[in-house]
């Protein structure tokens, strides 16, 4: 029989927020439980976004395999001529069920899902009383309700897909729940399944039951080394949401309650993620499942000046990726570059399908396998606004926008938290020249200069 596959994915959620991969002061039993039972993957990445939203072009990534210059719509509504990672493992024989956050159209979350239950078809909202969609099964989605965004602020009305409103329990529970009943509904199915959990939590409003907020003092936090009041020269991000949630100069104070917030909620999780996984092995069938645990993103929270993931920094371009289950070697941690898109072809490589064409990522098991390494060079790209590339060694960041053009170059042995930029150093100009022309090749392959984004970014470099 093949293997069950529970994908569930985390909205926020930063590579350094995990005890046992490395952060002594936030609790997370549960997910230390699943690293001990799995492979975790060290250098994880999203290569960037083309949204401030940059939930939207990351779970179009994840669900398509593809790079982020595939979507002048940032991955709105995924075209139907590119294959979803649900819609082949249908075709593979697998039930497909999905809840949570959708944040890519109706229509591919109808080609990806055979059944669901509590869909948000959204970004972010309050989390106590989410709107959610039933599952259709014309696959329509049509069931459009109006909904004053910010009623206290703002008379602008949004139009979404729901059925109803979930008033009273945490987006948390409620997909976490939906989840566990879905995993008790094909405990006799001989079936494999395909199942995807998509948290809106750790993201902002930053509210969670009494209970983990209880477990974090902001003032017993200790404050990232690289914390600073504000960012060393503006790119033109001030206007971006999440960058508006803390005054200038950022207060410590306020940076240390958005941290116990954040980790409450990623705690919350923790512990739902426990119960998920409890399901799986009362109804028999952990044995024969792969879990795989990722994030969209990550976020700032004050990390070099800045609150939001609108930002090349690894706070907010790395992640977590843990995968566990049949034939994947349990406590391991793998280094090497990999990006959140790889899950794509790993899935389905893993269930033994074939891997489309058109997909940019490549699977990952021959390297959790020790039989191939990672990448070596990830190119990155915030809107029009900057490009970066990494290498085993170095990170070139390169700023163009309305308030001038700015470079940044990183040691990533000797400076992990990019504190120390070297970019003005005599040493450090033959890195730069040769890695520029190296970020330039990539945005040729990778398809950047005939995006609109890329071709506004680098118009503005030759100037």
């Amino acid at each position: 029989m093949k293997p069950n596959i529970l994908l569930m994915i985390a909205d926020d959620q930063r590579f350094n927020t995990i005890h046992a991969l490395g952060n002594p002061e936030i609790i997370t039993p549960h997910f230390d439980q699943l690293v001990h039972r799995g492979t975790s993957f060290t250098e994880a990445f999203i290569p960037g976004g083309s949204s401030g939203a940059v939930c939207m072009p990351s779970r179009a990534m994840l669900h398509t395999g593809r790079y982020v210059t595939s979507w002048e719509d940032a991955g709105d509504d995924l075209p139907a001529d590119q294959p979803l990672l649900g819609e082949q493992l249908q075709k593979g024989g697998y039930a497909t069920f999905g809840t949570g956050k959708w944040h890519n159209g109706t229509n591919s979350f109808a080609r990806s899902f055979g059944d669901a239950a509590n869909v948000y078809f959204g970004g972010m909202w309050d989390h106590w009383n989410v709107p959610v969609s039933d599952f259709d099964p014309t696959g329509r989605y049509d069931h459009v309700k109006n909904f004053t965004y910010d009623p206290f602020s703002t008379n602008t009305v949004w139009h979404l897909p729901a059925n109803r409103i979930n008033v009273g329990k945490h987006s948390t529970d409620l997909f976490a729940d939906t989840l566990i009943q879905a995993i008790k509904d094909r405990k006799d199915s001989t079936q494999p399944f395909f199942m995807y959990g998509a948290f809106m939590a750790p993201h902002d409003p930053r509210t969670m039951p009494d209970k983990y907020s209880a477990m974090y003092d902001p003032e017993r936090l200790t404050l990232p080394d690289n914390y600073l009041p504000q960012h060393p020269f503006e790119f033109d991000i001030r206007g971006e949401r999440d960058e508006q949630l803390v005054d200038y100069p950022r207060p410590i104070s306020e940076v240390r309650r958005h941290l116990a917030d954040y980790y409450a909620m990623i705690t919350h999780i923790d512990d739902r993620v426990g119960d998920i996984v409890a399901a799986l092995e009362e109804t028999g069938q952990l044995a024969n499942t792969l879990i795989v645990y990722v994030a969209d993103h990550g976020i700032s929270l004050g990390q070099h000046g800045l609150m939001g993931k609108q930002n090349l920094y690894d706070n907010s371009i790395r992640i977590p990726m843990i995968l566990a289950g049949p034939n994947i070697p349990k406590d391991k941690r793998v280094a090497g570059k990999v990006l959140l898109l790889d899950m794509m072809p790993t899935i389905l490589d893993y269930a033994g399908l074939p891997i489309p064409d058109g997909v940019f990522g490549h699977s990952l098991l021959p390297q959790i396998q020790g039989q191939a390494g990672g990448r070596d060079e990830v190119y990155l790209q915030f809107t029009d606004k900057i490009r970066g590339l990494v290498t085993k060694d170095y990170k070139l960041i390169e700023y163009r926008t309305k308030d001038g053009a700015h470079t940044q170059l990183f040691d990533r042995h000797l400076d992990p938290d990019e504190e120390v930029d070297l970019s003005h150093t005599a040493k450090a100009q033959p890195v730069i020249a040769a890695m520029r022309k190296r970020m330039f090749e990539l945005a040729a392959a990778q398809g950047d200069l005939s995006f609109s984004q890329g071709q506004r970014f680098w118009a503005r470099e030759e100037k």
